[in-house]
């Protein structure tokens, strides 16, 4: 007796849960190309590669991105025993269990973190240490345009430092990077940390109101002046204050980067700040010999949302794009949060995700090819000889795909030549093929056949789709 088949509100959703994707053929050779041009650069600049666990412990992972980070962290509720005696202290106390008590693990917020852990853990590391990592990470977050909750970064750091050669380094290795991608018009925006802060203090805001206000300030490019300026005052700041604070921001004068640290210099006259200040020059000065020379644009509006920082921060800006493509800056007091020595350090992660849908807009990706080059069609054959023609063809640097099963030459050819396989040769094997060593070739655009050896159908399958013997 058949089963009913199931009513439509019993059926599973086949689609991805909210913020996630699946990657076809397509999406994934993209993203091993940009992925691939990244690792290239990087390696290029002395970085190496590393990788670190989906999940870290929830110790390690919260009190590193603020208030704001760490509700967007996903957190795995405990297993088995854990979890019933969890839920059974909760009971015998007569009250609901605690979200710490509930979870004791998260998925990775970024690869900074890590990272830091990484360096605590590890003490035999290089002195100097320039490491780079590819992985996906996981944030609560609503999703948008180009913002999801799983998504890939593309990170490089250094860590031993506090030698603004560090930064410089970081910025012309992305900077390479996105000329390399086909990017022709971006900005690597700069700022500092103790100059914002001596910003904030120059505006007469009160220093527990510091954090508030930096949270406002970073949300500039999304609200504009009147909004930070109503964030600002909804939080306690006065409008006053709050009109000092934009007033430096928005005056900032737009001929230069030496115009706009003098701008500042004369303004700022916290003892902090002025160090920060200098420290912009030397990296500005640094970079006139690299690739971020053209790009690089001192910002004050510029904050970057997480904590951590302590010193220069970073962010990629793209002409008509809301949004950026990656960030970073120095965070020299992150690794000494794991209770061990501390390790100043720098760092850039590029959003992968970002890069993705701007090339595809821009129609900046070559021709990525993910078809097989030849479908081996057979009549009348034994599989082992199919399978045998195929590996020869291999052999040679053609990719392959065999037609599975017995059917007729024309469907086997129809199915070769469909959109969805997308072939540009048919290698036809019958027994006269076989006895001489040979295949039919036909070319299935336009539609020209020929028998010929298997060397000569390697030799024209690979002139054909541009690779070398």
């Amino acid at each position: 007796m058949n089963n009913p088949a199931p009513r439509a509100r019993d059926r599973i959703s086949t689609k991805p849960l909210s913020g996630m994707r699946d990657f076809l053929p397509v999406d994934v050779a993209r993203r091993a190309h940009v992925i691939d041009v990244i690792r290239s650069v990087y390696r290029a600049y002395g970085f190496a590669e590393i990788e670190t666990p989906t999940l870290e412990s929830l110790d390690t992972l919260l009190g590193k991105y603020g208030d704001e980070g760490d509700q967007l962290l996903y957190r795995v509720l405990r297993r088995r025993d854990a979890l019933r005696r969890v839920l059974d202290q909760a009971h015998a106390e007569d009250r609901p269990p605690t979200e710490a008590e509930l979870a004791g693990e998260g998925l990775r917020y970024d690869l900074t973190v890590p990272l830091a852990r990484v360096v605590a853990q590890y003490g035999d590391l290089p002195r100097f240490w320039k490491r780079m990592q590819f992985q996906p990470v996981w944030r609560a977050d609503r999703p948008g345009r180009g913002r999801f909750r799983e998504f890939w970064q593309c990170d490089a750091d250094v860590t031993g430092t506090t030698s603004l050669v560090a930064e410089a380094e970081v910025l012309g290795a992305v900077s390479t990077v996105l000329t390399r991608l086909g990017f022709t018009a971006f900005e690597l925006l700069v700022n500092h940390r103790e100059l914002l802060r001596a910003s904030i203090r120059s505006a007469e805001i009160p220093d527990e109101l510091e954090s508030t206000a930096l949270i406002a300030v970073d949300k500039f490019d999304k609200i504009g002046a009147d909004g930070v300026a109503d964030e600002l005052t909804s939080r306690g700041i006065t409008a006053g204050s709050a009109e000092q604070l934009l007033t430096l921001i928005r005056d900032q004068p737009e001929t230069s980067n030496a115009a706009r640290l003098d701008y500042l210099d004369e303004r700022i006259k916290d003892e902090a700040g002025r160090r920060a200040i200098a420290d912009l020059r030397q990296l500005c000065a640094a970079c006139r010999h690299n690739a971020a020379n053209a790009a690089l644009r001192v910002e004050l509006r510029l904050a970057r949302g997480l904590s951590y920082y302590t010193g220069p921060i970073f962010e990629i800006a793209v002409p008509d794009l809301a949004g950026s493509l990656g960030g970073g800056g120095r965070y020299d007091g992150l690794v000494g949060m794991f209770g061990k020595r501390e390790v100043p350090a720098v760092g850039f992660s590029l959003g992968l995700e970002r890069i993705l849908v701007v090339m595809a807009e821009r129609d900046m990706f070559p021709a990525l090819s993910v078809s097989p080059d030849v479908m081996l069609c057979s009549m009348d054959v034994d599989m082992a000889d199919v399978v045998q023609v195929a590996e020869a063809l291999r052999r040679g640097g053609v990719r392959v795909e065999t037609y599975p099963e017995p059917a007729k030459l024309k469907k086997q050819l129809q199915y070769a030549a469909s959109p969805q396989v997308g072939v540009r040769f048919a290698a036809i094997l019958g027994q006269d093929e076989l006895d001489a060593g040979e295949v039919s070739l036909k070319h299935l655009g336009s539609g020209e056949q020929s028998r010929v050896s298997i060397a000569d159908a390697t030799q024209r399958i690979l002139a054909e789709v541009g690779r070398p013997l």
